[in-house]
């Protein structure tokens, strides 16, 4: 019986690109791997300086962790932040940038907690230097005028009005009235009235029942102010025991919704 001939498989003749391709890579220097990493760490380093230049003069990332300011704004809403239109500040000089304009009333407004600069806090903006403001069962009056404010909302019922020792500092800034005298002990829901002095600014939470804020410590320095959100670009409801609820519980409706 005849042995079985074994046969070697031929492979097909290298193109002559792919020859010139294998040369390339065997005569490449060490110089020239060290040029492309050269380029990379360039393209990287330009990269992290616009990211940085964006995030400190243009636009900056924030979440929402508590309910103050439900129902504008809901707990786990991500919010990008218009730095510019009111002047970002220059890191380690303490000066602003032209603003675009002046913060108004009824604008919603990121900030720097006087008590403590690094917390950021978000609230609506509802007194600029020289309103005379006052709050009675509950409602906001603006230099004698009262508010038809559509986006606050109350979660206690109107006698529900607590005092507290933060409360005292009004009696530094109140009008000097017989309404005034009056209301000697400013609670939650009836103070006032106050002026707003230069250069500061008066907000409050629309969850008025639920909200540190303006009535608690005082005015905001327009120096602590940071920029103003522009719209929600993502939303999830963090209220669940599922550890992928940033995933699965989308608010999909609130994406891309304008803060007002």
């Amino acid at each position: 019986m005849s042995e079985a001939a074994h046969t070697t498989p031929v492979r097909p003749p290298a193109s002559e690109e792919h020859r010139a391709e294998a040369l390339r890579r065997v005569n490449r220097s060490p110089g020239q791997h060290w040029g492309l990493f050269l380029e990379w760490a360039k393209s990287f380093t330009i990269a992290i300086v616009l990211f940085l230049f964006v995030r400190t003069f243009l636009v900056e990332a924030f979440k929402i962790p508590s309910g103050s300011m439900e129902k504008t704004l809901l707990v786990g809403d991500f919010l990008l932040v218009n730095k510019l239109v009111y002047g970002a500040e220059v890191p380690f000089t303490g000066k602003h940038l032209p603003a675009i304009r002046h913060p108004q009333r009824g604008d919603v407004v990121v900030f720097q907690w006087p008590l403590d600069p690094t917390k950021n806090f978000v609230k609506r903006l509802v007194g600029v230097p020289g309103d005379t403001l006052m709050m009675r069962d509950g409602d906001l009056w603006v230099n004698a005028v009262r508010q038809r404010e559509r986006y606050v909302q109350h979660s206690e019922p109107p006698e529900v009005d607590p005092t507290a020792e933060e409360f005292k500092w009004q009696k530094d800034y109140l009008v000097r009235t017989a309404e005034a005298v009056v209301l000697h002990t400013p609670s939650r829901n009836n103070w006032g009235p106050l002026v707003v002095p230069k250069d500061k600014y008066f907000v409050l939470g629309d969850n008025r029942d639920n909200s540190l804020d303006s009535r608690y410590w005082q005015f905001v320095p327009d120096s602590l102010i940071r920029g103003r959100p522009m719209f929600v670009y993502y939303s999830y409801d963090p209220d669940s025991l599922d550890r992928m609820s940033w995933l699965t519980r989308i608010r999909w409706t609130r994406i891309g919704e304008r803060v007002r």
